[in-house]
């Protein structure tokens, strides 16, 4: 084992370089998912005529699927049909697909988890379902959802070096490119990138605890949810 020499500041450099794209794929990754499996999970709760199901049928066979079969699709079935993406956006455009139908799944549970009897009484005050959703339940399913989301984005985290497979320069395969130049890097090499993807995906973790930790500690301290129409007459 050679550490000094795996440790040169050119290898660190390069390992950085690949440790940037990795974050930078997953930040796009979780904001387009969110959006979009915020949109898919309030579609399958209001439970459309046709549209819903459609989109549980989608939902459901993506979850199912393997994330390294999404991303050989989008890198190579793509182009057969005329659309060629470059390295980085099939990257982004596997995760984004894959994730948002995981995160579809968390908005419908937490929305779910709103008791019934606050939208009864909210729609019985004079709200329309819209204001319902936007004043009642969304708020509270939203603190509810934060904990499993942040959990998820550590999951996508740790999914981009799925990525490897098509080359994408992040940490991975920058990683391995150190490794080739000697035998006696990879495990010094191996170790520091464990300790790189412990530091990010820790500290996210620190963050969902920290955040699931402030929602039960809501929840003794409320003891019940507040009525619909006091809630409303809260925000007036």
């Amino acid at each position: 084992m050679d550490f000094i020499g795996a440790y040169s500041s050119g290898n660190l450099l390069f390992l950085l370089k690949g440790l940037g794209t990795t974050l930078l794929v997953a930040f796009i990754a979780i904001i387009f998912s969110f959006l979009i499996g915020s949109i898919l999970g309030i579609l399958r709760y209001a439970k459309i005529p046709v549209l819903s199901r459609i989109v549980a049928v989608c939902v459901e066979v993506i979850r199912n699927l393997p994330l390294l079969l999404i991303i050989f699709f989008t890198f190579f079935a793509l182009p057969e049909v005329g659309i060629k993406l470059s390295v980085t956006m099939a990257a982004i455009t596997a995760l984004i697909i894959f994730e948002s139908a995981m995160l579809s799944e968390i908005v419908r549970s937490g929305l779910n988890s709103i008791e019934k009897g606050q939208i009864e009484a909210a729609r019985s005050s004079g709200l329309t379902y819209m204001q319902t959703m936007q004043h009642i339940i969304l708020p509270q399913a939203l603190r509810r959802m934060v904990p499993p989301i942040v959990s998820q984005f550590i999951s996508l985290l740790k999914d981009t070096s799925l990525a490897v497979v098509i080359s994408l320069p992040e940490l991975l395969h920058n990683a391995q490119i150190v490794n080739g130049k000697n035998v006696n890097y990879v495990i010094p090499i191996f170790l520091l990138i464990a300790v790189m993807y412990f530091l990010v995906n820790y500290s996210l973790s620190l963050v969902a605890r920290r955040l699931e930790m402030k929602e039960r500690t809501n929840r003794k301290s409320t003891g019940k949810v507040l009525p619909a129409k006091q809630q409303t007459g809260e925000m007036m």
